[in-house]
């Protein structure tokens, strides 16, 4: 068995991409933070002590897309052309979908799971005083398109 991440040491190792043709790539993933009745009133009457909840995991999201190689010691730096972070509120908690596009060399799946995990964890900092057992569940991926794997979308 070979591995693309190891070299023949078996030491790691990011895999080369610089020959590879840029190509348009999209992959959008999700979260969900599961919050207490409590907290959903209060996101949805715009009271929880710290601000509004939702345009900042939205901007945390946004960052942490660009951010990625940052935080995964193997990810590729490409250029993130598009991130959109899309937040509802529901009855049990807050939905997370984020979408991130590129035209590259390598996919954004990475990208796209790492803005939806911090928006979710960005909307735990924001309701945590108000309960400590706000909790992020579901951090998937839902679909990717573009490269050489062709298009995914989770059944």
């Amino acid at each position: 068995m070979t591995f693309t991440h190891l070299d023949g040491d078996g030491h790691a190792r990011m895999v080369d991409v610089t020959h590879k043709q840029p190509t348009a790539r999209i992959a959008t993933a999700e979260a969900f933070v599961e919050c207490s009745a409590e907290i959903v009133a209060a996101l949805r009457d715009g009271s929880v002590p710290k601000g509004d909840v939702l345009a900042v995991a939205r901007i945390a999201g946004i960052a942490a897309a660009k951010r990625t190689p940052d935080l995964l010691p193997l990810a590729h730096v490409i250029g993130v052309h598009g991130c959109t972070v899309d937040l509802t509120i529901a009855d049990d908690g807050v939905a997370i979908t984020a979408t991130v596009s590129t035209a590259d060399r390598t996919g954004v799946e990475m990208e796209a799971l790492t803005s939806a995990s911090v928006a979710a964890l960005a909307v735990v900092d924001m309701v945590k005083g108000l309960d400590k057992a706000t909790s992020i569940r579901d951090v998937r991926l839902l679909s990717k398109s573009g490269g050489k794997s062709g298009d995914w979308t989770r059944a």
